[in-house]
This record gives C-alpha cells, structure tokens and sequence, in this order.
C-alpha cells in the first residue's frame, strides 16, 4: 500500500485530489500518440514519458494516480506480435511507474500520502474507433465479463490501491465489471461517460448508479470524461441513489473535431466548481482529457490535503438517502480518448 492508510480511509477525512488527463500531458512533453494503442503504446517504448507525466500531476498536487493501463487489452497488444506474458508484463509496469512517480515525490515530501489507482478502461477503449462514446457493442454481460476478468486479474496482480473502472459507457458493461472487480478483492470505483444526463449510451443514470448499490468493495461512483456542465447532478444523484461518495473528474470541455482531427471550441473545465461538487458529496475530483497540471494544481489550492480542516470544511460527509447529511435531493482515432488514462 502507499501509506499507512487507506484512500477510504482519506475519503472518510475528506475531499481527495485525482490526477488530470495523461494523454494530454503526455503530448505536452513530446509523444506521439496517434496510433491505436494510444499512450498504453508508451508503457512498451517510453515508459520515463509516463512516469515523467505522473511526477507533473503529483508535482501540482494530486493525490490519487490513475495508471497508463486504461487502453491495455491482451487483444490489442496481441494484434501488434506481444503474447500474454508480454501484456501482462505492461499491466504491471503501468503500477509500477506510478508507484515509481509517488517514490520519488515521497522522497521530495516524506510522509506524503499518495494511491494508486489501476485504470480500467471499457471494452470499446480496444476498438479505437470511438465506441467507448457509444456502448452498446453487441455483447452480452457475461461475454464483457471473459473481456475483463483476465485484465482486472493482471491489474490486480501488480498490486494497486485500489481499482478505476472508468469511461464506463453503458449500464451493462458496468454490471461485468462490477462483478469482475468483486472477485479481485480490491476495493474500486465506479465513473460513467455521460452526456446530457443518461449514460453515453443513453439509459437513465439512476439506473447505472444502482449498479453500485450495496456493493461492499466500491468506494465511488460518479462520472468522468464528461462536459464540466454535466457534473454537478450526476454527483448529487450517485450520492442519492448509491448513498456512497462520489467521483468526478470531467474533460475540459472542449470539442473534438473528428474530420480536422483537432480540438474546437474553449475550456469550460473551472476549479471553481469543486467547492460545489464537494458540498454535494464528491470525495475523489480531479479531471480528464485536456485537464493538465496547471488546471489540477488549481484545484489542489482550493481543496487543501486530505484530513485538513480546510477540506472538511469544503464537504459534506455523504449519507444514505434520507438520513442527516446526506445530498443530492436537491441543491486519436475518431473521437476524443475516454479518460486520457
């Protein structure tokens, strides 16, 4: 483990700070990233480039590392020659690089608590044609389970703190793995890519939290690689209908062109917001793709460390609903990467 506690432990002390999008800052040091296996490619060529970008997110205060893994698939690295002991090998150097990252802040800052999140990525993460956006591939719960059992299993394997299972597009790639993530016996969270209030997929986000409900092993649920715009009722209703504390770490809000292959429109991404997020029950914040450093050390200055009073007082403990405390009743190719993980 990072420390000597847990990250419930921390979300129990308060609001905890994610990292931002890898992809984008990844770029911003010099890396192509234009071929399907995207920045998981790195984890084989340049794995400095993904420690390096780690170090810049923990340098700009993060606390929660989301690991490189989120486009790694025995499936997609198998069609470029690797085996599976190969791709298993990447599973674990991701946590290894971010374990590599927090040494070596600790080192600058002893006593510096910091986790390790192993990303999950969907199943449409693998197709690189944009159907992470969309869900609804065609397959059944169990058919998404055999996808993701031997992943998580890897994952599991290189000993993270906890589990991501984000960009999550649909309510039953959620139900697989959920499942899968139960049997590992880490405890995870739970993020959907939404938009306009439903899943990418388009079923009711009260229905998709439920998924979560009762689960002993989830720490989170929320959203993420979503419009700024949209996070403030996804959280308020995962708190609702979960009674857990939430997750959130939108985009920048920006478009994403697929013809010009360019970025559209400005970032709506503000800080700002966290204070709002906080009150209506998030724990772990932070954001996604085109988020970087500058954006999360912004939030880092709003929301202070874990257990200070300052972080606490920016947050509600989150209840069930209906008892005291509780929130939320009311107050690359083609597309855009999910969570730029």
């Amino acid at each position: 483990m990072s420390t000597g506690s847990t990250l419930a432990d921390a979300l129990d002390a308060g609001p905890v700070l994610l990292d931002g999008g890898l992809s984008n800052q990844l770029e911003a040091q010099g890396c192509d990233l234009s071929d399907a296996l995207w920045s998981a490619r790195l984890l084989a060529d340049a794995p400095e480039q993904i420690e390096a970008a780690h170090l810049a997110y923990l340098r700009a205060g993060a606390w929660v590392l989301i690991t490189a893994s989120y486009q790694v698939t025995f499936e997609g690295f198998g069609k470029y020659g690797l085996d599976r002991a190969g791709t298993e090998a990447l599973f674990a150097r991701s946590v290894e690089l971010a374990r590599g990252a927090a040494d070596a802040a600790r080192r600058a800052g002893p006593g510096r608590k910091i986790w390790v999140a192993a990303s999950v990525g969907p199943y449409g993460a693998m197709l690189a044609d944009g159907s992470e956006y969309r869900g609804r591939y065609g397959m059944s719960v169990r058919e998404l389970e055999r996808f993701h059992r031997p992943r998580v299993a890897a994952l599991a394997a290189a000993g993270p703190d906890v589990l991501a299972l984000e960009t999550v597009p649909d309510l039953d790639e959620a139900e697989a793995l959920v499942r899968v993530a139960e049997e590992a016996g880490l405890p995870y969270w739970l993020s959907y890519s939404v938009v306009g209030g439903r899943t990418r997929a388009g079923q009711p986000l009260e229905e998709a939290f439920a998924v979560a409900a009762g689960r002993d092993s989830v720490l989170a649920v929320g959203v993420n690689c979503c419009d700024p715009d949209e996070a403030q009722a996804a959280v308020e209703l995962a708190v609702a209908v979960t009674g857990r504390p939430a997750v959130v770490y939108p985009n920048s809000g920006e478009g994403w062109d697929a013809g010009a292959r360019g970025w559209t429109g400005a970032g709506t991404f503000d800080p700002g917001r966290v204070r709002a997020w906080t009150r209506a029950g998030a724990r772990l914040v932070g954001g996604c793709c085109r988020v970087g450093p500058d954006l999360i050390a912004e939030l880092a200055g709003r929301l202070g460390e874990p257990g200070e009073p300052g972080a606490r007082a920016n947050s509600e403990k989150p209840g069930k609903p209906g008892e005291p405390g509780a929130r939320g009743e009311s107050e690359k190719p083609g597309e855009p990467r999910g969570s730029a993980k």
